[in-house]
C-alpha cells in the first residue's frame, strides 16, 4: 500500500498552483480570454485529481490498491477540451485563441504530472512551454513582419469605404490578413455629431514580389473619404501631399 504525507500534498499542489500561475499571466498580459485565475484552477484541478486517482482509492480495490490511478488522469486530458473550445474566438476568415486552448490543456498535464510526483518532467515542460509562449512569441512577430506589411489608411467613415479599398488591394493582388480600426473618440464637441469621424484602418497585408507602388498608392488615395495613407513606419508621411512612394 503507498501512502503519501500531507506536505507532500500540500507541496504538490501549491507547486502546480505556481507554475499554472505563471503560465497564466503571460497569456493575461496578452489579453488572452484565459488568464491567470483560469490557469491556476485548470493546473490546481488537474493536480488534485491526480492524487485522489493515486491515494484518494486507496483500500477499495480487490488487491489493498487504490486501482487504476490512469483512469481519472484520463478524463482530465480530455475533459478540458470544453475549456479551450471557450477560448478559440472566430472573426471572419481569422480564428484567434488557439495557443491559449494550447496553453490550458497542457497546463492540465502539467498539474497531473505535479500530482503523480512527477517534478522532472512537470518543471521542464513548464519551463519549455514559458519559452515557446514568450520568447518564441516575439520570434514569430520578428518572421512574420518581414512576410507581412502593414497599411494605414487615415480616411472620413462612410458606407462602403471598406469594399472600395479592398477592391483597389484585390487588383493588385494583395492579399489581406488582418483589418483593424482605430478610431479618436476624444472629441465630444456636440457640433460636429453630424461630421463623418476621422478613422485609421491597419491593413495586415501579403504583398506579391512586384508592385508599382507609386500607382497603388494614387489609388487608394483617390478613393472618397480617404485623406492619406501610408505604410507602417511611415506614419509621419501619412498626409498625401508628403507620401514619398517608399516602404
Amino acid at each position: 500500500m503507498v501512502d503519501i504525507y500531507n506536505w507532500e500534498i500540500v507541496f504538490r499542489l501549491v507547486l502546480s498552483a505556481i507554475i499554472g500561475g505563471l503560465i497564466g499571466m503571460e497569456r493575461e498580459s496578452n489579453n488572452r480570454p484565459a488568464g491567470l485565475r483560469t490557469h491556476v484552477l485548470v493546473t490546481l484541478g488537474a493536480c488534485l485529481v491526480m492524487l485522489i486517482s493515486m491515494y484518494g482509492f486507496i483500500g477499495f480495490g480487490v488487491d489493498g490498491s487504490g486501482g487504476d490511478p490512469a483512469r481519472l488522469a484520463a478524463q482530465v486530458v480530455s475533459g478540458i477540451g470544453f475549456l479551450g473550445a471557450g477560448t478559440i474566438l472566430r472573426t471572419g476568415n481569422n480564428i484567434r485563441g488557439l495557443t491559449t486552448a494550447a496553453s490550458l490543456w497542457v497546463c492540465g498535464c502539467i498539474g497531473l504530472a505535479i500530482g503523480n510526483g512527477y517534478y522532472i518532467g512537470g518543471l521542464v515542460t513548464a519551463a519549455i512551454v514559458l519559452f515557446t509562449l514568450i520568447s518564441l512569441g516575439v520570434l514569430e512577430k520578428r518572421i512574420f513582419k518581414k512576410k507581412y506589411k502593414v497599411l494605414i489608411v487615415e480616411c472620413r467613415e462612410r458606407a462602403g469605404l471598406m469594399g472600395d479599398i479592398g477592391q483597389i488591394l484585390g487588383i493588385h493582388n494583395i492579399i489581406i490578413k488582418d483589418i483593424r480600426i482605430y478610431r479618436d473618440d476624444s472629441e465630444d464637441n456636440e457640433a460636429e455629431i453630424d461630421e463623418p469621424s476621422v478613422i485609421e484602418i491597419h491593413f495586415t497585408v501579403k504583398i506579391p514580389r512586384v508592385l508599382n507602388n507609386s500607382k497603388f498608392f494614387e489609388e487608394i488615395t483617390r478613393v472618397n473619404s480617404v485623406e492619406g495613407v501610408a505604410w507602417e513606419g511611415n506614419e509621419r508621411n501619412i498626409e498625401t501631399s508628403e507620401y514619398t512612394g517608399n516602404y
